[in-house]
Order: structure tokens, then C-alpha cells, then sequence
């Protein structure tokens, strides 16, 4: 009987962390029949299991469409376990003398399926601030940050990803999209303009771990007055590569 009840258990918790792995990847609408079927239960067992992880905030339902998201308190929980990690241990201190030698929000940012989430921030002395973005997530090629991750990503990864977007875009939209991304390949820097807010710039370079894989972005933003051309280019962009490269170093990775 305990064995029985054990294995019970074990298979629910693991259930229910499939629920949330499928709300997190997958792109289809997860209606409770949806989910039922990509789980192989019952509707009276997923529909249990989802009324639990609501109950703790971390699944949430549409009231009018029946479809169910991550709650907002995966998140905050991700953010938790994620704080004593090494990334934003190490990340923090270049952060602080970015944002005093730059006076403007830097933020350690992390992709997230197809969306950035922004983990860490440090901000800066300017009056003029834009809105704490810590917690938050936005489509990856709406932002710098994770314009500049899907740039340097694997050769695998990005085929995957423009196969995928045939189905999203035209032609010219792909075209476009692989000439900037080809072009952020080689600068190591993508900008972006009202991805993130209106009149918001933001830029962004890659940290890389000992392998050579993207981990995670440095991004500045601000608002677009202060952000111009030249700025970025002389001073922000280049100051931003000299801090992913110290980090990049700590975990390992050598460009030579």
C-alpha cells in the first residue's frame, strides 16, 4: 500500500511539472483538453493537477477562453532559485560599474523560450528613468537582448528558429531579419528602439560560458534622447563589450 501511494505521488508531481514544461513551450493554445491529451490522462486528472498549481499562483486561467498561461509566480519563484546562481553573482559587480560610469538602467537578461526575462538590474543617477522592467518578459526580436542571443546562438538552433518563421513571416520580413542578425554577428552589439517601452532604447551584447554558448546578455537602456547614434557607438557599446568579455572570461570562455 505505502509503495503504491509513493508511486502515486512521484507520478503526479511529475504530472504536473510536464503541465508547466508544456505551458511554457508550447505554442498552441492549452486548452484542459489539450493538455489532457498531450499529458495521456484524464480531464479529471489534469483539470485536479491544474487547480492545484493555480491555487499556488502558478498556472492561471482565461476566464473567457478557457486557455491556461504560467502564473505569474513561476517567476518570481524562477527568480528566487536563480539569485544565488553564479550568473548573476559575477554579473552584478559590472553591472553597478556600468551603470555609474554609463548613469543609465543596466539589466542582466536571460532567453526564455522565445522570450527575453529580464532577472537582474542595476539602475542608474539620470532623473529621467524608464519604468523597472526586473521580473518581466518581452518576444525576443522585439529587444536588443535577445536579438543579440539568437545572433550568436548555435548554426542549429537558428535554422530551427527561421524554420519556424516561415510560417510567421514574409519572405522580405525573414530577409530583413538574417541581414540584421548577420550584421549584430560581427558588431557582437544589437540596438533596439521601442521594444520595450515608446522612446525607449536599449542595447545589448552576449555573455558566453566556457563552451561558447550564449548564457545570457548585458543590456543598457533609456530613454531614445539620451541613447543616440553616436553615444551608442562611442562610448555605451564599446564599454558594454569590455564588461561581457570580463564575464565571458569568468565562465570560461576564450575568444583565442
Amino acid at each position: 500500500m505505502f509503495r503504491s501511494k509513493s508511486s502515486y505521488s512521484v507520478q503526479s508531481v511529475e504530472k504536473a511539472l510536464d503541465i508547466l514544461e508544456l505551458l511554457a513551450d508550447d505554442s498552441v493554445d492549452a486548452t484542459l483538453p489539450h493538455l489532457a491529451e498531450k499529458l495521456g490522462i484524464s480531464r479529471n486528472k489534469a483539470f485536479r493537477l491544474l487547480a492545484t498549481l493555480e491555487s499556488r499562483g502558478l498556472v492561471q486561467r482565461e476566464e473567457h477562453s478557457g486557455v491556461y498561461r504560467v502564473g505569474l509566480n513561476t517567476v518570481g519563484l524562477a527568480q528566487r532559485f536563480i539569485k544565488g546562481a553564479n550568473l548573476i553573482k559575477h554579473a552584478h559587480p559590472v553591472m553597478e560599474e556600468l551603470a555609474r560610469r554609463h548613469e543609465e538602467a543596466v539589466y542582466l537578461t536571460v532567453l526564455l523560450g522565445e522570450e527575453v526575462l529580464f532577472l537582474d538590474m542595476v539602475d542608474g543617477a539620470q532623473a529621467v528613468k524608464t519604468a523597472p522592467l526586473v521580473g518581466k518578459k518581452f518576444p525576443c526580436l522585439t529587444n536588443a537582448p535577445g536579438k543579440v542571443i539568437k545572433a550568436l546562438e548555435s548554426s542549429d538552433l537558428l535554422e530551427k528558429f527561421f524554420k519556424k518563421g516561415r510560417r510567421r513571416m514574409s519572405p522580405e520580413e525573414l530577409l530583413r531579419l538574417e541581414s540584421e542578425l548577420d550584421e549584430i554577428r560581427v558588431k557582437r552589439v544589437a540596438v533596439a528602439h521601442d521594444g520595450l517601452g515608446e522612446g525607449i532604447t536599449d542595447v545589448a551584447v552576449a555573455i558566453k560560458d566556457y563552451a561558447g554558448k550564449v548564457v545570457g546578455a548585458i543590456t543598457l537602456l533609456g530613454p531614445a534622447f539620451r541613447l543616440v547614434a553616436e553615444r551608442i557607438e562611442n562610448e555605451i557599446a564599446p564599454s558594454l563589450l569590455e564588461g561581457a568579455d570580463m564575464l565571458s572570461m569568468k565562465f570560461g570562455y576564450a575568444k583565442f
